[in-house]
């Protein structure tokens, strides 16, 4: 609404209203109109925070909360709302809380009362159990205002931990999102970023030059591509602020309001035609399909909300429906790196889990993976610490959990991808998956290095030894013959499989030992 609109309303209200009341009624309207207004001039193209709010959420469904609170400056330099608007109301009926960041006033930036205001959102999304989502757009603490801003960051990450695994929380970056500001999307489950738009770092370009003399900008730094694709800080890519706000929209649709509710359930979709699968794994070990062509044969209407896309792309994570209810899927990409796990996956796919099992999401898992990757960067970089977190994940889980193996299932990298032995409840396997130590043609390598160094024609004896050893050792039949898995099925009957299994662990009890909490290799 423009600021000649609401001096209208003002002077048409005013009007209206009987001698005794008019001047207290004329007052509020006069303030509202003033605490609505916009504080400054917007970046072009930019939606004001309000209208973010109206975008996101179901058309009049929006209740403000401390639209009069103001800051703690002095007369003019006190706007109405202190530059963030907060309030709660629906997304496809269902209840959530917003706030939206202001930056025509300070900036965006927090200062006092900006902060207690998302504070005392937070702590009603709590008493409540619904999701907060958070429309960033600020320049980080208010300098005028000192310690008080750092201090409210801080209040401000403490409700995010306190929420964390209790009701959802997504942060969507619209803007400027910079120091201490950042920390709190990191803490929160989701980051959505708009392409172009969205800039997210610690220290932007300038400290950057100042203190290190490293020439950059803000969207190398920490722009929506470099957050998308090389840290993995952000988990979508939005094209603009529609889209990211659509993007929202979508995300909860999969998710329940809070740890103690079920997810949401649609009406099933017909079952795809799965005879297809039947010929997607290629006849040659190693070459590459695309994982999502099973995925897509699997889940309802072939529909996959992917988590992390551009990041870590040799593994798959994404929310689905599986007879209307929805899953998280976990699984290896054969287009990138073989589906091998590096440290940028393991930790992908550890979150992902781990945010899964807190609010009831089954998993369901497809594993073609070679093993963890080897090398020196990543043995430097720590693939052992990092690479264990997907096992400590996937051990901690108690939600049901189903495994199909589609292909290779090699050392490590078969006990992490949701094996029998770290609690998966339900572990199948189609006819190509080879469960082994090591692929067959290391193995041969190992175990008659000697025998091929001495022969006469050591690649005709290195071709008969690998098929020896792909005939007993590269087959899924003895991990069954050992019960570690539970049947060997054909592709095409892959989602029959799946549904009944994920019917047979609906009422699944997974009680742990009473401890404070794990000690996830952090």
């Amino acid at each position: 609404m423009t600021r000649e609109a609401t001096t209208s309303r003002t002077r048409e209200t005013a009007a209206r209203v009987p001698d005794g009341t008019s001047g207290r009624l004329a007052d509020l309207e006069s303030r509202w109109a003033r605490a609505v207004a916009p504080g400054g001039p917007r970046r072009r193209g930019e939606f004001g925070a309000r209208e973010r709010i109206d975008l996101l959420l179901d058309a009049g469904s929006f209740t403000e909360t401390g639209l009069f609170v103001r800051g703690r400056g002095d007369g003019a330099r006190r706007p109405y709302g202190d530059g963030v608007v907060t309030g709660y109301g629906t997304v496809d009926g269902r209840p959530v809380c917003v706030f939206a960041q202001d930056p025509t006033v300070y900036g965006g930036s927090m200062g006092e009362a900006f902060g207690e205001k998302t504070v005392a959102l937070m702590d009603l999304a709590l008493k409540t159990g619904c999701p907060v989502i958070g429309l960033n757009d600020g320049g980080g603490a208010r300098i005028q205002e000192g310690v008080a801003s750092l201090a409210l960051y801080a209040e401000l990450v403490r409700r995010n931990v306190k929420a964390s695994g209790v009701i959802p929380q997504i942060s969507v970056v619209l803007g400027p999102c910079a120091g201490g500001a950042a920390y709190s999307p990191a803490i929160t489950d989701f980051t959505v970023m708009v392409d172009g738009a969205s800039h997210m770092f610690v220290t932007g370009p300038d400290v950057i030059e100042t203190v290190t003399g490293e020439r950059t900008d803000a969207e190398d730094l920490g722009g929506a591509r470099t957050s998308n694709t090389v840290n993995g800080n952000a988990h979508f890519l939005a094209a603009d602020e529609v889209d990211a706000l659509d993007t929202v929209r979508d995300l909860l649709s999969y998710l329940p309001a809070n740890n103690l509710e079920h997810p949401p359930q649609y009406a099933p979709a017909p079952a795809p035609d799965g005879a297809r699968l039947d010929e997607v794994v290629p006849d040659r070990p190693g070459q590459a399909y695309d994982m999502r062509d099973i995925l897509r044969a699997v889940v309802d209407n072939g529909e996959l909300l992917e988590v992390h896309q551009l990041f870590a792309p040799n593994i798959v994570c994404a929310f689905a429906l599986v007879e209307g209810c929805p899953v998280g899927v976990v699984a290896n990409q054969p287009l990138h790196a073989a589906g091998v796990l590096d440290i940028d996956a393991s930790e992908k796919a550890a979150r992902f889990v781990r945010f899964c099992d807190a609010f009831g999401i089954p998993l369901l898992t497809f594993a073609d993976v070679p093993g963890y990757l080897s090398g020196v960067r990543q043995e430097q970089a720590g693939i052992i610490r990092r690479g264990a977190k997907l096992l400590y994940a996937y051990a901690e889980a108690t939600v049901p959990k189903v495994t199909v193996v589609v292909r290779k299932a090699y050392g490590g990298g078969y006990a992490v991808m949701g094996s029998k032995h770290l609690g998966a409840d339900i572990n199948l396997a189609w006819p190509t998956a080879r469960i082994a130590v090591m692929g067959a043609e290391g193995a041969v390598g190992v175990l008659h290095r000697r025998e091929l160094a001495a022969a006469e024609d050591p690649e005709a004896l290195r071709a008969r030894l690998v098929a020896a050893y792909e005939s007993t050792h590269g087959t899924p039949y003895p991990a069954a013959e050992r019960g570690y898995v539970d049947a060997v099925i054909a592709p095409r009957d892959t989602r029959a499989q799946i549904c009944r299994a994920l019917r047979a662990l609906r009422g699944k009890r997974g009680p742990m030992p009473q401890r404070r909490h794990g000690n996830i290799p952090l």
